[in-house]
């Protein structure tokens, strides 16, 4: 018997086609893929240097990391987590895979976002669980509210949360956050909450879950905030009871994380002066963007409260987001993600930009892009 045939990640292919032109000579920004294009931190280089030169580099599952962590979410939200309740996960991913299998049996049914990470919906199809999308418009700014945690008919076994969220940086407030942890409560749904774009906002600081269900799964990465997204490290906060089983579903399917990444992510705490400048280039990258797009015809994005994307509605310019970007690559040497990658049902006329880019990549963005939309107008 064949497995669930799931969609492809668009986004993918417009990084493939880019790769391409790239391979030609073209000048390519790169703005499709979620993930920083400047590098970890300083620390982490040189503890990465210290790591393979000195080992371990078998398998290996360092228990100073989980203690690390276990400080980092006393000393940023006020938490208090043991170590045990820590596993390392070979990237976002693999804890996400981890709890879809651990948690959920066959036929389970998990709420997602709708625009949200594709992840969570191919992911819950490819492995037999049932992903029931929760349609979240532009009306009420791509956000997620309890009432319609509520509204979503029959059995609901989980529910997995973003904020901010992948594709729009939508957050939602610390209250926001209670209201759909006790409407969870109140259906008996486990809630899931990915908190890999948490240190990356721009006003109020994201809430982790664990501050109003303490019963939460949470995910988290060394992937955005860090810099570090090929080095593939993630953990998991789980609750104590289920910490032997998500274990077993993790050594069985992807082993350890790798050895010289969980020794050089220690040192990623250590400088959040290095972690607040990135953040600081992106935060002026969103108000550049913000205040040039409109002018350009794009007047249709919601700010985003966190992470780095703009969604961008461009339907009065295509039905057709994923050939708009495969143009616009083609015409400009901008790499950019259709919409139909994070919504299947709205996706056609939007799309996603990212903007963990330079400043200077983001001034030749606009330059380039300023023309091209004129052109396309017309």
């Amino acid at each position: 018997m064949r497995g669930a045939d799931i969609p492809p990640f668009y986004a993918g292919e417009i990084g493939r086609q880019a790769a391409a032109l790239q391979r030609t000579g073209r000048r390519i920004i790169a703005m499709h893929f979620g993930q920083p294009t400047l590098g970890p931190p300083p620390a982490v280089l040189a503890a990465a240097h210290r790591a393979i030169d000195a080992g371990p580099n078998g398998y290996f599952e360092s228990q100073e990391l989980r203690e690390r962590i276990a400080r980092h979410y006393r000393d940023t939200y006020g938490v208090t987590v043991a170590a045990a309740r820590i596993l390392l996960t070979s990237g976002a991913s693999a804890g996400l895979v981890a709890a879809f299998t651990t948690m959920f049996a066959t036929g389970d049914r998990v709420g997602v976002t709708r625009p949200g990470y594709p992840a969570y919906r191919n992911s819950l199809a490819a492995l037999g669980r049932e992903p029931v999308e929760i349609d979240c418009d532009a009306a009420q700014g791509f956000r997620l509210d309890a009432r319609r945690v509520a509204a979503v008919p029959g059995r609901l076994h989980g529910l997995v949360v973003a904020s901010p969220g992948n594709p729009t940086g939508a957050m939602l407030s610390r209250t926001e956050l209670a209201a759909v942890a006790q409407a969870c409560r109140d259906r008996g749904t486990l809630l899931i909450s990915d908190e890999i774009y948490h240190g990356i906002s721009y006003g109020e600081a994201a809430a982790t879950a664990l501050e109003c269900e303490p019963r939460a799964l949470v995910i988290n990465s060394f992937s955005k905030l860090y810099r570090m997204p090929g080095w593939r490290l993630g953990w998991l906060v789980a609750p104590q009871d289920c910490v032997a089983r998500l274990s077993a579903h993790l050594i069985n399917f992807f082993l350890t994380p790798p050895s010289a990444a969980q020794q050089a992510a220690i040192a990623a705490f250590d400088d959040p002066a290095d972690l607040q400048a990135a953040v600081a280039s992106y935060a002026r990258n969103r108000a550049r963007l913000l205040a040039e797009l409109p002018a350009m015809g794009l007047a249709g994005i919601a700010p985003p409260d966190g992470a780095f994307y703009l969604y961008a509605d461009v339907g009065h310019l295509t039905q057709d987001s994923l050939a708009f970007c495969r143009e616009l690559l083609d015409d400009t040497g901008i790499s950019i993600a259709p919409g139909i990658d994070f919504d299947p049902v709205h996706g056609h006329r939007f799309v996603r930009l990212s903007f963990a880019v330079s400043n200077d990549e983001v001034a030749e963005a606009l330059d380039l892009l300023r023309p091209w939309l004129q052109r396309r107008r017309r």
